[in-house]
């Protein structure tokens, strides 16, 4: 890769002969340009030290000094130093996937578990769940929590009535065998 790719634009002969016309057009062609590197499918390595070298020319570039009638160039190269250091800031950020659906995140949650204690257990723990308002500030109601949990943890919910009512069932003081293991 050339390093030197962003010191052979337009915008760098420009500053370098510290001429007046089309600075703007210039400009915009060279931060084009750190874009399309940026967002490139280039070694990000390689990416990263054209970006420094460039750094370092704009920082140290004699044109910052020049007198008052060439300080519109010095401007010019301040944003490209400035627009330069924001990019180097963009790629130093890890980039984030962005999240998945709620559609998608049951069926991918779906296949990492799956429920390997009884079913009653579940039913038990769903039940729960609902007594005591934990999801949604107990505003969801039980027919659309359990088939969720359900299908979440990869369990038939075909007999979940007949758990429900083997649980009300129960002779002892708690009904809720498996919580009170837990």
């Amino acid at each position: 890769m050339n390093y030197f790719l962003l010191a052979e634009t337009d915008f760098f002969r420009l500053i370098n002969e510290a001429g007046d016309c089309n600075m703007e057009t210039a400009y915009t062609a060279f931060a084009t340009q750190v874009i399309e590197l940026c967002n490139g499918g280039m070694d990000m390595n390689l990416t990263v030290i054209a970006l420094a070298y460039i750094e370092i020319e704009l920082q140290h570039h004699p044109v910052r000094n020049l007198s008052e009638e060439k300080r519109e160039i010095a401007a010019y190269v301040s944003k490209a130093l400035s627009f330069v250091r924001k990019m180097q800031k963009f790629l130093a950020t890890p980039q984030v996937p962005p999240l998945i659906s709620a559609n998608n995140a049951t069926e991918t949650t779906a296949s990492l578990l799956q429920w390997t204690g009884n079913a009653i257990d579940l039913v038990e723990l769903i039940y729960g769940i609902d007594v005591m308002g934990c999801i949604n500030n107990g505003n969801m109601p039980l027919k659309q929590l359990a088939p969720l949990l359900y299908k979440i943890f990869g369990v038939d919910s075909k007999d979940c009535y007949r758990f429900y009512t083997d649980i009300k069932r129960r002779k002892n003081e708690s009904r809720t065998y498996f919580i009170d293991r837990m």
